[in-house]
């Protein structure tokens, strides 16, 4: 679809906003079944930026061009009246691109949301991957986030139950929020015991509802199954935290990488 002749504020400028003429050849690039990447290729935008606007308005399936416009202005416009007068973007190290990194934790925040994290913890947790050392205090979430200290706790929370971040306190008695390097590992072995309780009540639907009747088959065709990717995800967990490790030691010969802890 092209622009019409003096239709200005729909041409695109590169590395600029999308257009509503752009959302609408996403919107038909996603009904004709096009991959993210194709559709970028059309619009000359980078895949990311396509990738950043679906996820964030709904998803492949229930992307509207329309409703997707209407958000961004949305939210541009309560962006604008949360910053409080005078207030700039601090200076972002390594000589980053504030805009740049903003718009990546927006589609970070977006996938974790996607994948089933409530939004909330999502962006806690953004937060925490996003910064160079992978801590943050209290304070400093709720000032980088805008929010209230309770819902910083309360994400917090939900985030060490899944083993995603942890408590920690700081030279001056400060509660620190960190995620480790191996995050990853911790919250994949806190999956696999939560898969473990599934497997548990499934077999003790079993032996209740009877082995031989079609319910307790079902269920056990359900512990079965479950026990199994659990003990894969242990495995496969185990297999990537010793590689992952080795590396890391490998890169850091004065021994400063993290040592694998025992299990």
């Amino acid at each position: 679809m092209l622009a019409r002749p003096g239709d200005t504020k729909e041409i695109a400028m590169p590395g600029g906003r999308l257009t509503q003429q752009e959302r609408q050849q996403i919107a038909s690039g996603l009904a004709d079944g096009l991959a993210y990447a194709e559709i970028a290729r059309g619009l000359d935008r980078p895949t990311s930026t396509i990738t950043r606007e679906v996820m964030r308005n709904g998803g492949p399936t229930a992307y509207r061009a329309d409703l997707a416009h209407r958000a961004t202005e949305r939210r541009t416009h309560q962006r604008r009246r949360a910053a409080p007068r005078g207030a700039q973007t601090p200076p972002q190290p390594h000589g980053r691109d504030a805009e740049a990194v903003r718009e990546y934790e927006e589609t970070l925040t977006t996938v974790f949301i996607q994948s089933g994290l409530p939004k909330m913890m999502a962006r806690v947790l953004v937060s925490l991957y996003t910064t160079d050392s992978g801590s943050l205090t209290a304070s400093e979430l709720t000032q980088r986030l805008q929010v209230s200290p309770a819902s910083v706790s309360k994400a917090i929370a939900f985030l060490e139950a899944q083993g995603l971040a942890r408590r920690e306190r700081d030279d001056r008695r400060r509660e620190r929020y960190v995620i480790d390097d191996d995050v990853w590992y911790q919250a994949s072995v806190a999956s696999a015991r939560s898969l473990a309780q599934v497997v548990e009540t499934s077999r003790q639907g079993v032996r209740i509802l009877g082995a031989d009747t079609p319910a307790g088959t079902r269920l056990e065709n359900i512990a079965r199954f479950v026990d199994f990717v659990s003990e894969s995800t242990l495995r496969a967990a185990e297999q990537a935290r010793a590689v992952l490790h080795t590396k890391t030691e490998g890169a850091v010969p004065d021994g400063g990488g993290e040592q694998p802890s025992g299990q």
